[in-house]
């Protein structure tokens, strides 16, 4: 029996074939999946309605799963804050460094090799993107 929330298959899937330093992205309903991610990346579509799931509800329970050693998100235009980012530090906690890209930036890191899974949500928040690398379980 499974000793964490996750419970959907494909995820859990797709998170077994991960290790330490390879990334996953948790996307808002308006990324380009079919021109932005690794080819190789599994692409699991969580994105129900507009809404639902969005990043937060995503990342909550991936956390109870896996470990993260950092994120990165992706910047908005000048003047326009994305609220969205805050919460994302505040699940994550100080531990997990958190950094930023400009949008072709991100696009380029979430195409690189390493990112091995992608999570379509619903989120409808502009520039609600965010990008983690696995981390490992230190053992005594």
């Amino acid at each position: 029996m499974l000793r964490y929330t996750l419970i959907h298959r494909p995820t859990l899937s797709a998170l077994a074939s991960l290790g330490h330093g390879s990334r996953v992205l948790v996307a808002d309903g308006n990324y380009p999946f079919a021109t932005a991610m690794h080819p190789r990346a599994e692409l699991v579509h969580l994105n129900w309605r507009p809404g639902v799931l969005d990043v937060d509800e995503v990342l909550t329970t991936l956390l109870d799963a896996v470990p993260f050693e950092a994120a990165t998100v992706m910047t908005a235009p000048p003047d326009a804050p994305v609220t969205a980012h805050d919460g994302y530090q505040r699940i994550l906690g100080p531990d997990v460094p958190f950094g930023s890209l400009d949008r072709f930036a991100f696009y380029d890191a979430v195409r690189a090799p390493e990112t091995g899974l992608v999570i379509a949500t619903g989120d409808q928040r502009s520039h609600a993107n965010l990008l983690l690398e696995v981390g490992f379980v230190a053992t005594a």
